[in-house]
Order: structure tokens, then sequence, then C-alpha cells
């Protein structure tokens, strides 16, 4: 007899539980709602935003099934659900109006955005719906250039201003530093002073690659970036480009942004639900600068913070965040440009910190200003759009240079954020914009009916032909089938993946793929019949047989999906993520699943006479079992 082990029909159990609550989200509609996000890099979202936001809503008497907190990538963000477009925009003219009153300098982004309708217990236990791609929910797509030669220009420049500096701090004196293209070009009188710079240069310096020559009466150094620091600048380049636009891109109220690298200097940013182009250029493109400054902690700096007297000369006054005024001074101690890394971390104490590394020259200032300046507060101070906040003010301990730690933070997560801010708080190299798409909701919602429509046609023609040819082993092949569409539904779901048209082109191919394998346990198990196999003989060779043969394609195919994941990119990806996952859901299902049910059916039977498999050929008699 064929019998399954108890734990296997518990393993089958726990698999379909599993496919049924985490794909069940997918079936229920999307609602109007509203996303509260925050605009201000110093304003964060938190409980006291939601309390707020409840609270507007209940003043202008508007009726919502739900607000929540809701974790966007690095953002939190509050999300209220509404019955209806109108009373979504009214939500969204009420919220504007207490969460912005200063409508040129709005503190918060109020975005009109769809949720899905699906119980929060589901929600809770992370059951979500599969997030939809730009080509079906429509939105804007942007392939960008980043001009990461002009990274290396910035290096080179503030190299030649770095060399300069070190030489006249060693007190070696030379004939003039010049820029000649990718080389740093340095003039000596003589031999010995030359020989002289080269070691300074090399013991501090160590991206710099030095060569003597010979110009004229002149004796050249000649410094260029090695191949490594040249692609360390440009790598970082990109990566801090990534950051600041996932960012950004937070303002225009997506919640499933895709920003990516393509290749070796491009990023691709797709915008699902956006369609007004001009405002995400706008986003994508800004300028942000960060700088560090002394506050001003004269008596005429104090009463200009109380508001008491004006500002004086030389100062400036900001308020940190959005909160209490702050006056600083206008000398730039260093700016984001030349700030090398930023880490969260902990100081001596265990108490949350923030790690700066900066480049040579500044930390040269660095030394000098916080030298001078012991027990004295500075400030970091983040400028978007012409405006400056003041990030935070830390009190200087001691004497640092290019390395330091900024403490007295409330908690790591303000550390985290703060490390975040001050690494991406400007694109470290210019950007170009050389392919622009515009899919409208319209075609969108054309691409996800003709996708559902293709997959259910192409199921149902699969159902009707192995029900007819295999007739009770065939039903139990389609309900195979079906729980392999569940099953990998419900991963992609849990993973929240986008789900776009070549996503939909692989569930299709998944189906073909799975039922392949039934058609060769079928036919595995016709064959050991023809032999003269009992039936519960030929179920188990039949089973046992065709696995080898099952495992050998699909893993050949796996292997092909994981390379097109590896390598390709876009839409090839996101078609390689499906193809992957359904191959191994496919096997699950189609061994695994389809014999606990054939199992059921007929393994208890001891005196089984014949199996319903369709006609079974033997040789010189026809026999239908």
């Amino acid at each position: 007899m064929n019998r399954y082990a108890l734990w296997k029909y518990i393993v089958i159990a726990v698999a379909l539980a599993f496919g049924a609550l985490y794909s069940a989200p997918n079936l229920f509609p999307e609602s109007p709602a509203v996303q509260v996000s925050s605009q201000k890099a110093t304003v964060k979202v938190d409980p006291a935003v939601l309390t707020r936001v409840e609270a507007a809503l209940k003043d202008a008497n508007i009726a919502h099934d739900g607000a929540f907190l809701d974790q966007v990538g690095l953002n939190t963000t509050v999300r209220v659900r509404f019955r209806d477009p109108d009373t979504q925009i009214k939500a969204k003219d009420a919220l504007e109006r207490a969460l912005n009153p200063d409508a040129t300098d709005p503190a918060y982004v109020v975005a009109l955005n769809l949720l899905s309708t699906s119980p929060r217990w589901m929600a809770s236990i992370r059951a979500l719906p599969m997030y939809l791609g730009l080509d079906l929910r429509g939105g804007v797509h942007f392939l960008m250039q980043v001009n990461t030669a002009e990274a290396v220009n910035k290096r080179l420049d503030s190299l030649v201003g770095d060399v300069r500096t070190l030489l006249r701090e060693k007190d070696v004196r030379h004939a003039g530093i010049a820029r000649n293209g990718q080389q740093i070009e340095i003039r000596f009188r003589d031999a010995e002073t030359r020989a002289k710079a080269s070691g300074v240069v090399r013991d501090n310096l160590s991206e710099l690659a030095l060569r003597e020559e010979a110009a004229g009466a002149d004796l050249l150094l000649v410094a260029t970036m090695t191949p490594p620091a040249v692609k360390s600048v440009q790598d970082n380049a990109l990566k801090q480009n990534i950051t600041t636009l996932h960012n950004r891109i937070n303002e225009l109220g997506v919640a499933e942004p895709v920003i990516q690298q393509q290749g070796a200097d491009r990023v691709v940013v797709q915008l699902p639900g956006v369609q007004d182009t001009a405002r995400a250029k706008d986003i994508i493109g800004r300028t942000a600068t960060l700088e560090a400054r002394l506050v001003d902690i004269s008596a005429e700096g104090q009463a200009a913070v109380l508001g008491s007297a004006p500002v004086p000369f030389g100062s400036e006054r900001f308020t940190v965040g959005r909160g209490a005024p702050v006056v600083l001074k206008k000398d730039v101690i260093f700016s984001g440009q030349q700030l090398e890394g930023a880490q969260a971390t902990f100081d001596e104490n265990q108490r949350p910190a923030v790690s700066i590394e900066l480049n040579e020259a500044a930390g040269r200032v660095m030394r000098k200003v916080t030298r001078e300046n012991l027990k004295k507060p500075m400030a970091v101070v983040l400028f978007e759009k012409g405006k400056g906040e003041v990030l935070t003010v830390a009190t200087i301990q001691s004497e640092f240079g290019s390395r330091f730690q900024i403490t007295g933070l409330d908690s790591p997560s303000v550390a985290n954020d703060l490390a975040l801010l001050l690494r991406a708080g400007a694109l470290a190299a210019p950007m170009e914009i050389v392919e622009e798409r515009t899919i409208g909701p319209s075609l969108g919602a054309e691409n996800i009916r003709a996708g559902f429509t293709s997959t259910v046609y192409g199921f149902t023609g699969i159902a009707i032909f192995m029900i007819a040819y295999y007739v009770i082993f065939g039903l139990i092949s389609v309900i195979a089938l079906s729980v392999n569409v569940m099953l990998l539904i419900a991963l992609l779901s849990l993973l929240q993946a986008t789900l776009t048209l070549p996503g939909i082109a692989a569930i299709a191919l998944t189906l073909g793929m799975a039922i392949d394998a039934n058609v060769l346990i079928n036919e595995r198990v016709r064959e050991e019949l023809r032999r003269g196999a009992t039936p519960q003989q030929a179920i188990a060779q039949g089973y046992e047989k065709a696995f080898a043969t099952i495992l050998d394609s699909n893993v050949t195919t796996l292997i092909a999906g994981i390379f097109l994941f590896l390598l390709g990119s876009g839409p090839v990806r996101g078609f390689a993520v499906v193809h992957c996952l359904g191959i191994l859901t496919s096997i699950f299902s189609a061994v695994f699943v389809s014999r606990g049910i054939v199992n059921l059916v007929y393994g208890s039977r001891k005196r089984l006479t014949g199996v319903s498999i369709g006609q079974v050929w033997k040789p010189g008699t026809a026999t239908g079992k």
C-alpha cells in the first residue's frame, strides 16, 4: 500500500495554510488612501504625528477606515484609508492645512495613494499583497547617467589643495602646483627638495601614485590617482547618489519605488503611480549641501537667538530641526564634499554616536579649529532648496582631526538617521536623464487584464486536457497545479516582490513546466501498468522513477534562471525571480503534494484492482484502467 507518514501530511497542511494565508491579500481590492511622510531631513514621522493626523481628521469631521504607521524602506509614514475618492481628496486638503501651516515651508508630504483592503491582522503578520510594477500600475521611468568622471575631477581638485596645504605645513618649498588633465604637477628647483616632497606626499596621501620627470630647468613630481582610488571614488559616488535618490523620492509619496544600479555608471528609477513627470524631475535632480559651523556664543549671538537683537555680522540664524533657534558663524569648517564616511556607533560609555571621517585637507582644518575652540558648540547644517536646518549641535570635547565622533545622541535610531544624512545629504556626482518614459494608469490596468486573462486561459486549457486525458489522476494534477500557483503567489507576496508583465509571463511558464512534471509521473504510472504491475506498485514505481527525471530537468532550468538573475537587470531579473521560485514550488507540488493526494485516494485500499488514469494500452490488448 502507498501511505504517507503523518509528518508528511502535516507538512502539506502547513504549506497549504501558508499559501492560502499569504496569497489571500492579493484578492482584496485597493481602497483610496492618504500617505503622510517627512519632507524635511530633520522631521521624523512617529506616533505623535499619527495622533496629529487622527485629530485633524476628527476636527474636520472626516471619517476614515483606519490610520496606522508603516515602514517604507528607510522611512516611516502614516497611512489612512478612506471609503471613496471624494473623502480621500477632502482628507488630503485637511491634512495639508493641519500639518503644513506654512505653505512656503512644508514639513510633511501629504500624498494620495492606494492601499489594500485586506484585514489589519493580516498586515500584522506581514501578509501583504504583491507590489505592482510600472507596467501594471502606470508611472514614470527614468534611466539616469551618473557623471562619475566629474566625481573624479572633484576629487582631483580637492587633492591639489590637499597637496598644497600639506607641503606648506611641512615647510617644503616648491615652484608651483598645477593640474594637467588627470595629473597633478609639482615643480621644484632641486632634486633634494623634490625627494623630500615625494616622501611627504607618499606618507600622507596614499591614493596618489608618484613619478619624477624633468621639464626644462625645473624638476617635476607628477602625481596621479591610483586605479583603486579612482574606482573607489566612482563606486562611492554611485552609491551615494542611489541613497540620496531613495531619500528624495519619499517626497513623492511613492511606496514602492525601484532605484537600482544598471551597469557601471547608470541608475534606473521607476516610480509606480506617479504621473507628474515634472515634479519627479524636480525632486530627483535637487541639490543639497552639508556644512559644519561653529555656534556663535557671543552675547550678541545669544541675544539674536532670543530675538531681542539683530543677528551679528558674520553669523546666521537657523533652527535645530523645526524647534529651537540657534545662531551660527558663517565660516564653514567642512562641507559634505569633504566627508569620506559616517557610521553609527557607540562611544566609550556605550552611548549612541556617529563616527565621522574627513579627507586630509578638512582634517587639518578641523584639527586647528577644535584646538582653538575646546568646550564650544559646533553644528552640522543641511541646506536644501536654499534653506538650511541644523541636524545636530555637539560640544567640542577635545582636539581632533579627520576622524572624530558626534556624541550626545538620544538613541541608536537617531545615530543611524544622522549617519545616513551625513553620507547622503547631497549628490556626489551630477546625473543626466538619458531615457524617460511615462506609462498611464489605464494602460497599466489593461496590462493587468491581459496578463490575468492569458494566465487563466492557459490554466483552463491545461486543466481540461489533463482531466480529459488522465481522468482522476488528471484532476489530482490540476489540484497540485493550483497549489503550485497559490504557493508561488504566497512567496512573492511574503518577499514583497514587485510583479511586472515579465513576472506574469514567468507565472504562465511555471504552469507549463509544472504540468510537465505531472505528465511525466502519470506516464510512468501508465508504463508500470503496461508491464503488468499491480496498481499500488505502479503508483509507487511511477513516482520514484519520474522523480529523477523531474529533478534533472528542473535543476538545469533553475541554473539558467539563476544566471538570468545574476547577469540580467530590470524586467529580466523580475522574470528570473518568479521563474526560480516557480521551479521550487513546482517540484514540491508536483511530487510531494500530488503523491499525498494519490495516497489519500488509493493508498489505503488493500485490494485495489485499477486506477483512473485514462486509457492504458498493453501489448495485445486494450484495457481501460
